[in-house]
């Protein structure tokens, strides 16, 4: 091949695959900003920005513990029952007790011990990871009915509502910034110390992990305790927003978090993804949500779109990580 014909932009090819890799995904969010800012005068708006953070919040705090799970190889379909589960819990204690910090407690505890067991089953019963969340995702939403009664509960207590509906400085929404601090706290954990590199070491090949000393049990079940984690304080949120506790909320919400991971560079193969790539991931899918919205288009279309986008993204990552 021509020399010409190998240089893209001044780069050859396998440079112009690593930059892909690492900023295409960013560089598809940015083109979809100016469309829609071109197509829609109101998403320009500082309100509609905020509005767009607020609506991807729940999600994207869903999304940065699936991508725990799904670097280290596995996956989490119960995430949308540990969201009921929490509230169902959350509901619980302050309709017993009027204690919000118990409350948070509590139900953040449920979700961590929830995650444990789903570790436990993938790292200690060798079992496989879809199987073991699509069976505990009904225990867990079954327990949230057992908790609840089965209904749902009004919540009384005025300051559990600030949680999902108040702001900073009568600015920015508290879910915005819970969801950034949860963001930058994984960003430490996984690029910056010793048990994010044994997570990508587990998810890329877990014989070499074994035999270089991780202790492989113990790293699966974090990335599910983490998933667990992100799930009660996400459960938290969604609950003070709706000022209820309810036994059948987060149902399909395990989409939204695959996608955003998907799309954002994770391989349901292991081993690969991102903080910021989910982060990106996420707001990708808020800007369908949001843009098709303002323009008026179909939820239907938007459901489609969001498919489409995960078929997309996979392919893509078929073809950056193809054999040469």
């Amino acid at each position: 091949m021509a020399e010409g014909q190998k240089k893209i932009l001044g780069m050859d090819q396998t440079e112009m695959s690593i930059f892909m890799r690492r900023y295409g995904i960013t560089l598809v969010m940015l083109l979809m900003i100016a469309v829609l800012s071109l197509a829609s005068p109101a998403f320009r708006t500082p309100d509609n920005v905020l509005n767009v953070l607020l609506q991807v919040s729940i999600n994207g705090i869903l999304s940065i513990g699936m991508v725990f799970v799904m670097i280290a190889g596995g996956i989490d379909i119960s995430i949308g029952s540990m969201l009921a589960l929490t509230s169902s819990v959350a509901g619980m204690v302050l309709l017993k007790t009027g204690s919000i910090p118990l409350a948070l407690g509590v139900s953040i505890a449920a979700t961590t011990v929830a995650g444990c067991m789903n570790g436990l089953l993938v790292a200690k019963c060798k079992m496989f990871p879809f199987v073991v969340t699509l069976a505990t995702q009904l225990v867990f939403r079954g327990f949230g009915y057992f908790v609840s009664g089965g209904y749902a509960h009004s919540i009384e207590e005025p300051a559990f509502k600030v949680i999902g509906t108040g702001r900073f400085f009568d600015v920015i929404p508290y879910p915005v910034i819970l969801f950034f601090l949860v963001v930058l706290a994984a960003y430490i954990l996984l690029h910056w110390t010793k048990t994010g590199r044994y997570v990508y070491a587990v998810g890329g090949n877990i014989n070499a992990a074994t035999a270089s000393g991780v202790n492989v049990s113990k790293t699966l079940i974090l990335t599910y305790v983490l998933s667990g984690i992100c799930c009660g304080i996400a459960g938290i949120i969604m609950t003070s927003r709706i000022n209820a506790s309810q036994p059948n909320i987060g149902i399909g919400y395990e989409t939204d978090a695959i996608a955003a991971c998907v799309i954002g560079g994770a391989s349901f193969a292991g081993g690969l993804g991102t903080i910021p790539g989910t982060v990106v991931g996420i707001i990708i899918i808020g800007l369908i949500y949001n843009g098709m919205n303002l323009l008026g288009v179909s939820s239907y279309w938007q459901t489609m779109m969001k498919g489409l986008l995960i078929v997309a993204a996979v392919m893509l990552d078929l073809l950056l990580h193809k054999k040469k």
